[in-house]
């Protein structure tokens, strides 16, 4: 089976986990900080918050910037459940903005449309998070130029797309952006087997998500309510959680990051040759906007056929049942059961629901060959005829 996304764990990452095993520190040690630091010069933010998750740096993005019951997060219907169940773990509301037909980053136009009705109703989002949809930046300026409006926070999920540039500058660098959010899960393009990272260049909002990330305590005098008794003392100041990352995860981290260059350009020279293998197929790929250079995490196409309803399925089993592990990103997470029960259902977002109709994803990862290209989408057009 080739799988729709795997990790590339070289030599140099195995030997930096071994000698973080044979060193006084495997939870929090110095790998951790000096992680942090490499991404956060990599990507030219001020602060870095590395944790065991990016569903975790999600949480706490959007808990230090405040969100709780009574307010409003607003995400895409075309991502990981993750960027909407952030917003519930609050005690918040959460809304859904549509996607774009081309780009299927979220809908500037839908936003400003729905922007404006929300502040006629007086139902206005406390937390914005636009995805970066497989590693295609969104349009963070013109979000960021909404937020300063309609006066929103913007939490970027960029859980797909570190090594990514938008009109020369690189994603998280949180010039358009409250927090940032990358994912190291092994699928994407870099890993630490499991982690997450948040980017902010507001120094308070790191201190807050530093704090929630480990139960909420500091060690800091000059934050402390009281006068330290003794080198020991630390206080519990807010209800935080056990989010930390390991100095084996970041020691994998740091040797992966020294990598990331490389793996995005290997993931865009697949992306171009699939551009090419597919040109004659009833297929269409995202339209990456000019300007941008997507990180590639995934490779998805949308079937173009007039009887959708059994063609989809069709072509996906076919392709699974010949070794090719395609996949769906995503189901809508509007119309998930959890979210149903909150209201939600078919026919709010259409364009995201169209998306998934019609969309599969291949295979893509920096170890996938050109031969193996070339088997799926011979594999694929079979299916399709």
């Amino acid at each position: 089976m080739i799988p729709y996304g795997r990790q590339h764990v070289s030599q140099a990452d195995i030997d930096a986990v071994i000698k973080v095993l044979q060193s006084d520190f495997l939870t929090q040690g110095p790998a951790i900080p000096q992680f942090e630091s490499a991404v956060a010069e990599k990507c030219g933010a001020r602060f870095a918050v590395a944790v065991n998750s990016a569903t975790s740096a999600l949480h706490i993005a959007c808990a230090a910037l405040g969100l709780g019951p009574g307010d409003i997060l607003w995400t895409v219907p075309n991502t990981f459940v993750a960027s909407a169940n952030c917003g519930r773990y609050c005690g918040a509301d959460v809304d859904f903005v549509d996607i774009d037909p081309e780009s299927w980053d979220i809908s500037v136009g839908a936003l400003r449309s729905k922007l404006l009705r929300a502040k006629a109703d007086g139902k206005l989002p406390k937390i914005l998070v636009p995805v970066h949809f497989g590693g295609q930046p969104t349009e963070q300026a013109a979000i960021w130029a909404l937020s300063r409006e309609f006066g929103f926070r913007v939490v970027e999920d960029a859980s797909h797309a570190i090594g990514a540039v938008n009109q020369g500058e690189t994603v998280g660098n949180c010039h358009w952006s409250d927090v940032t959010v990358f994912s190291f899960h092994p699928v994407k393009i870099i890993t630490t087997a499991e982690g997450g990272l948040a980017l902010t260049n507001d120094k308070e909002i790191a201190w807050r998500m530093s704090m929630l990330r480990s139960h909420g305590i500091t060690r800091d005098p000059e934050r402390m309510t009281a006068t330290p008794q003794g080198p020991w003392h630390y206080e519990q100041l807010e209800l935080g959680y056990n989010y930390r990352l390991t100095d084996i995860q970041a020691s994998l981290g740091l040797s992966q990051l020294a990598q990331l260059n490389t793996f995005v350009a290997r993931r865009n020279e697949l992306a171009q040759n699939y551009h090419t293998l597919l040109r004659s197929l009833p297929v269409r790929s995202q339209v990456i906007r000019s300007g941008a250079t997507s990180s590639y995490h995934l490779y998805a196409i949308r079937i173009q056929a007039k009887d959708l309803s059994t063609t989809h399925a069709k072509v996906f089993n076919a392709l699974r049942q010949n070794g090719v592990g395609v996949n769906l990103h995503y189901t809508p997470v509007h119309l998930q059961p959890y979210y149903r029960q909150l209201g939600f259902g078919p026919g709010q977002f259409p364009e995201a629901e169209n998306y998934a109709r019609e969309a599969i994803t291949l295979p893509l990862f920096p170890d996938l060959s050109e031969a193996d290209q070339e088997k799926i989408v011979s594999i694929l057009a079979s299916a399709l005829r």
